[in-house]
């Protein structure tokens, strides 16, 4: 857990939780904020993200069809990046995909 002591006119100081294994998110990080989720939009933005984590623990990140699901979902999180430099950055995580067309 990493504390960032905080100056400004927040009364609390901020934690940080530092996940390097997509088993964690898988196992820690989902499951605790669906049964906590946020009281905010970022939960409408955190099932997206959840749903790309599930689908490259599926594998689906490797064929072309995956891939452009995962894009697709991420597009509706992030809104400054276009389809293709998502997909763009996405294949430079992949290199192993598959095309199935």
């Amino acid at each position: 857990m990493l504390e960032n002591k905080r100056y400004d006119n927040h009364r609390e100081h901020l934690h940080g939780y530092v996940v390097r294994r997509r088993i964690d998110l898988l196992e820690t990080i989902i499951p605790f904020f669906r049964q906590y989720p946020m009281l905010s939009s970022k939960q409408q933005d955190f099932e997206k993200f959840a749903r790309c984590v599930e689908l490259i623990a599926a594998g689906r990140h490797l064929v072309v069809d995956g891939l452009v699901e995962i894009a697709h979902i991420t597009e509706e999180m992030n809104r400054r990046k276009s389809r293709h430099d998502l997909i763009r950055i996405l294949r430079g995580h992949t290199p192993d995909i598959r095309d199935t067309g």
